[in-house]
């Protein structure tokens, strides 16, 4: 019990030096290095974030800091495949007769759903809504805006590295392929909010500052 108990307090620790030593074995021989370097970058740059808010102090709650864990692990995990050659994406494909391989669309409805708890948990820390239906808005606006921001990211690169970039956009022939990574980011994040919402704000009560 004391075993389980120390695995519970030190849960973000654990979780963060698994996504460490998994990103680190994962730029061993990736499909291709230089998706892969575009890909996990978001991971790296979190890994940095959760570090400086540790050394500053801040507690990060366990459900934050668990859908941080999966969010990484869907980042790192077709990072080394690129999202076109992703396994599980293949077997879906196979499975259920897929024209293409749709791992891609679950990582925007992931990009919809965890991020959410993100917003949610910098907002009511920072006070930035009177009550919970302005914070939700916030949180919708938020993920929907960062799911734009995104896809212009991926212009961009199209751009700068054209055929190079091809790999990271993932696009396999849709020419709709933004459009459905929007509507997936949207359904994430609804799904977050009517799940999650909840619980998550009886949690920010507990380590929630007090004014």
């Amino acid at each position: 019990m004391k075993l389980i108990n120390l695995f519970i307090k030190n849960i973000g620790f654990v979780l963060y030096f698994t996504v460490l030593i998994i990103l680190i074995i994962s730029g061993i021989d990736p499909y291709d290095d230089f998706t892969w370097r575009l890909e996990v970058i978001w991971v790296f740059l979190a890994l940095l974030v959760v570090a400086i808010l540790w050394f500053k102090g801040v507690k990060l709650s366990w459900l934050l800091q668990l859908a941080m864990f999966v969010q990484a692990l869907i980042l790192i995990y077709g990072g080394h495949y690129t999202y076109e050659h992703v396994p599980l994406g293949e077997w879906m494909k196979e499975v259920f007769g897929f024209s293409r391989n749709h791992y891609d669309r679950i990582g925007h409805l992931a990009q919809g759903f965890f991020p959410a708890i993100l917003y949610r948990e910098l907002f009511v820390r920072h006070n930035a809504a009177k009550n919970h239906f302005w914070t939700e808005a916030f949180i919708f606006a938020s993920c929907m805006a960062f799911s734009g921001i995104f896809e212009l990211i991926e212009f961009a690169g199209a751009h700068i590295w054209g055929a190079g970039a091809d790999a990271f956009l993932g696009t396999q022939g849709d020419v709709w392929d933004a459009q459905y990574d929007i509507l997936m980011c949207l359904i994430g994040v609804i799904i977050s909010i009517l799940c999650l919402s909840n619980l998550h704000y009886k949690i920010l009560v507990k380590i929630k500052p007090k004014d």
